[in-house]
């Protein structure tokens, strides 16, 4: 029978589930295995398929058209169509420095492409409109609505109301690159993360933050000496659990490489999300499905501290001698002085006081002469399932005579329930710590507590000024010297013919991130489906018996001479890239 529908041409869960548990019944434990993988193959695209949208800050439906704001603002927005308004609000009485904000957005797909292309976000100011950079990711789309999040920064004084228009839907709109000081080296989570503050490096085997220069001065590296436990050292030790008898200790940092991960990569952010299940010291002998660990770091340009997102999820009832979920090691004596808060959110140096001992909301070290310093701000810690959290973590000066720590044991006791789970979210700080760092430390985490309060709002159409500036590059208003509407009708022509009888294109696969225009010069920014497909030559050149390759075919549109067709692999591709097009000609 011929493949007609998308249950024809690949299998579902129930399918592969009933071959597996024949499997296992056979003890084939090679074909265990492919199925196994093959299993975590469809969870991705279910995944990419299936998970729902965010709620969105302003509803699709409140989309409005370019053409209702007033005329000195529809020329600045020129050839953008489509347009939602919203408002941020300063309520805690605070002048703030720039905090990320990030934002659930959807609009209508026949209004927008690609949102990561053609997002805009700009600040109206006494009439006045200006640009702010942003960083769109995890875009997906679902039936007629395509949604993403967006992060910006904003900064401003204590009760401030703030307007912003988000505007979308110009297909000339190219990847915008914003000036940053955040760098990204390496590939996958093998990373090393640098901004004007600090450099961080990952672990190259599974992750983990390994090692934090602070760069100032001197340029401090914190850093675990040693092979830790016979794992690879770090200075971020969680997330791990003892087994029931104290026979052993599950860590993630024995993961021999991360289990699953995602990676966002941009100018204003790059985070790192890995989760599993933790690895036994002889691993897989004791291979345990029991608590999930879910896992990210996020770490910003411009600022002095990154966030770690964490969640250890009970999938069935364990008894635990012992877990934590926050654990740092320092080697090398870098601090002279501990720092701590309690649940007044003032912070103090020395000792914890024994009655906060599980109730800390802040720890860390400074050094009275050099002046640095890195402190943890817990923001949320909680947990669904379980009576009550121990908040502790009290900072010890000496640890095994070579450094310092602090470690949290949250559980109240041995029990974990099924469906139990600890939630935390948590900024670790590196500031010069001069006369008025405790403050600056208890106002930072009153700020991160209480962030912008954003909403929908019509824009603010008061005194409305003639723009010296337009939100269009030169080549995104219609103005490219080559018609942008040619070259993406021709790479419309260029199929992938591997996919034997779809006829479906390069387009149509939304394997085209980007489309430059410079003179008679274009760039096409284009990706792959998958590392097993890594050879851009046979979309551009038509390596492999491709006979409709992207080089050749858009020398062809006139005005044409030099083509350049580039490789990436971020944002990595899924099905949400695909077009309502492609979708219809692959069966989803």
């Amino acid at each position: 029978m011929p493949e007609t529908r998308y249950w024809d041409r690949t299998d579902s869960y129930e399918e592969k589930l009933r071959l597996l548990e024949a499997a296992i019944k056979a003890k084939d434990h090679r074909l265990v295995r492919a199925l196994a993988h093959s299993i975590r193959n469809t969870a991705q695209q279910a995944q990419h398929n299936d998970e729902p949208a965010p709620t969105p800050i302003v509803p699709p439906s409140n989309s409005q058209p370019v053409s209702a704001l007033p005329q000195p603002w529809q020329q600045y927005a020129h050839p953008w169509s489509h347009f939602q308004s919203i408002t941020l609000d300063e309520t805690t009485g605070q002048n703030r420095p720039p905090e990320p904000i990030e934002l659930n957005l959807s609009v209508p797909a026949a209004q927008c492409a690609s949102l990561a292309r053609e997002l805009r976000i700009v600040r109206t100011t006494g009439g006045t409109l200006r640009e702010i950079p942003s960083q769109v990711h995890a875009e997906i789309l679902r039936g007629d609505t395509r949604s993403a999040k967006a992060l910006f920064f904003a900064s401003g004084p204590a009760h401030q109301r703030q307007s912003y228009l988000l505007f979308y839907g110009n297909p000339d709109a190219e990847l915008p690159a914003y000036i940053t000081d955040l760098e990204t080296r390496g590939e996958g989570f093998a990373l090393d993360i640098e901004n004007d503050f600090f450099r961080a490096r990952l672990s190259r085997q599974m992750g983990q933050l390994e090692r934090f220069t602070i760069k100032r001065e001197h340029g401090l590296e914190l850093f675990a000496g040693g092979e830790g436990h016979g794992e690879p050292p770090g200075i971020d030790w969680a997330h791990d659990y003892v087994t029931s008898g104290n026979l052993q200790k599950m860590r993630i940092t024995l993961w021999d490489t991360c289990p699953d991960y995602e990676i966002v990569r941009g100018p204003l952010f790059t985070s790192i999300r890995r989760w599993g299940f933790p690895y036994s010291p002889v691993h897989p002998v004791f291979s345990p499905s029991r608590i999930h660990v879910d896992v990210e770091y996020r770490f910003y340009s411009g600022l002095p501290w990154f966030h770690k997102f964490g969640r250890m999820t009970a999938i069935k009832d364990v008894e635990a001698d012992a877990l934590r979920d926050d654990e740092w090691v320092f080697s090398g004596q870098s601090f002279t002085d501990m720092l701590w808060m309690g649940p007044d959110g003032k912070m103090h140096t020395g000792p914890v006081d024994p009655k906060f001992n599980d109730d800390l909301w802040a720890v860390g070290f400074f050094h009275r002469e050099s002046k640095d310093s890195f402190v943890a701000l817990f923001l949320d810690h909680r947990a669904d399932g379980l009576p009550r959290v121990r908040h502790s973590g009290s900072p010890q000066m000496f640890y095994r005579w070579h450094g310092h720590v602090w470690s949290r044991y949250p559980l109240p006791g041995k029990q974990v329930p099924a469906g139990a789970v600890l939630h935390q979210k948590n900024a670790y700080v590196s500031i010069p710590f001069l006369n008025d760092g405790m403050t600056q430390l208890e106002n930072l985490r009153h700020r991160l507590l209480n962030p912008y309060t954003a909403s929908a709002a019509d824009p603010d159409r008061t005194n409305i000024q003639q723009q010296q500036t337009r939100l269009a590059r030169p080549g995104e208003a219609g103005d490219s010297p080559i018609s942008k509407k040619a070259l993406w009708d021709a790479l419309g022509t260029c199929k992938d013919e591997q996919l034997y009888r779809s006829d479906i294109s390069v387009v149509d696969l939304g394997l085209v991130y980007d489309l430059r225009v410079r003179g008679d010069f274009v760039h096409v920014l284009m990706t792959m489906p998958h590392r097993g497909r890594p050879l851009l030559g046979y979309f551009t050149y038509g390596s492999g018996g491709n006979s409709m390759p992207v080089r050749q075919t858009l020398m062809k549109v006139p005005g044409v001479r030099h083509v350049v067709v580039e490789q990436t692999w971020e944002p990595h591709w899924n099905s949400n890239h695909l077009t309502a097009s492609g979708r219809q000609k692959l069966g989803l």
